[in-house]
């Protein structure tokens, strides 16, 4: 049994919180040709996840968050956002599901954000997401301005 606490999402947080990226995961699928993708994921603001969508092979993801606060934020094919939610317990916005074929992206509204994310398998990184050709790619130095509009976007 792996247990669910305060103490794995602590140590999943610290992690993100030392790496560059801020983003931490922990894999509770014991291979990545599972075909159900189930994990943590330690999301810290300022950390910038380019929308994408997953489709050939389709894949439906979901996020419950556990500890924290986040927006999920959908986009149409030409980069509008369609929908967003900020989940946050306190205010009984528990979790989304995504359907396949939909751009979306995550911004961490609070330190110590910690997500369960399910999502279709099997991983494979070459077929895994499919990023969006509007928004700029992880690491480019546009990246903070346009998360920076984004946030701006949204209600938080």
């Amino acid at each position: 049994m792996i247990k669910i606490n305060r103490q794995l999402l602590d140590e999943v947080s610290q992690k993100a919180q030392d790496r560059d990226r801020k983003r931490q995961n922990f894999n509770f699928h014991p291979e990545l040709s599972d075909p159900l993708q189930r994990m943590l994921n330690a999301i810290e603001p300022g950390t910038y996840v380019q929308p994408h969508k997953h489709a050939n092979p389709d894949k439906v993801e979901a996020f419950v968050v556990l500890r924290g606060k986040l927006a999920v934020i959908e986009f149409n094919d030409a980069g509008t956002i369609t929908d967003y939610c900020t989940l946050t317990a306190e205010e009984g916005n528990y979790g989304v599901e995504i359907p396949a074929r939909k751009y979306h992206s995550l911004i961490a509204l609070e330190e110590g954000t910690v997500v369960y994310e399910v999502k279709n398998g099997p991983y494979a990184a070459l077929d895994d997401k499919n990023f969006a050709p509007w928004a700029p790619a992880e690491g480019a130095p546009e990246c903070e301005g346009y998360l920076a509009e984004l946030s701006a976007k949204i209600v938080k």
